[in-house]
């Protein structure tokens, strides 16, 4: 008797359920496992470094969904050149023109109107180089 008949018998006789019937209510717990606990994580994203809850599109924003990559990132800058390319995925909308901006403005507009506004990105400040003195200036 190999290893696979000794399970299923062990767990039929443990359990009092059919192979099959085990492993569809396992199945089928994972599954409400998976949903109930993605319900209580949020699900934020950033337009223009303004940080928006998009718990409510879960179907969009969430795994699988068809804007998942944008979701945990500012995603200014692929929504203005209407993107999907990972290396577009940043909050950079240096170098764009009006007609990209006006788009990226109609995105935040739409995320204004149906999201929550739940924070905001801050920049970490860069050191400014200090200047070093000339022979002139030097004592």
């Amino acid at each position: 008797m190999g290893i696979y008949e000794v399970v299923m018998e062990e767990m039929t006789r443990y359990t009092g359920l059919s192979p099959a019937a085990f492993f569809t209510i396992a199945g089928m717990m994972v599954v409400v496992y998976r949903y109930v606990t993605g319900m209580f994580v949020p699900l934020l994203m950033a337009i223009k470094a303004q940080i928006y809850d998009v718990s409510s599109s879960r179907n969009f924003y969430g795994p699988g969904g068809p804007y998942a990559m944008f979701a945990g990132r500012d995603a200014s800058r692929a929504l203005a050149l209407l993107s999907f390319k990972p290396q577009d995925i940043n909050g950079n909308i240096q170098g764009l023109g009006p007609d990209e901006l006006q788009i990226l403005q109609d995105w935040e507009d739409k995320f204004i109107e149906k999201y929550v506004k739940v924070g905001q990105l801050l920049l970490q400040p860069q050191p400014q180089p200090q200047p070093q003195p000339t022979d002139t200036q030097q004592t």
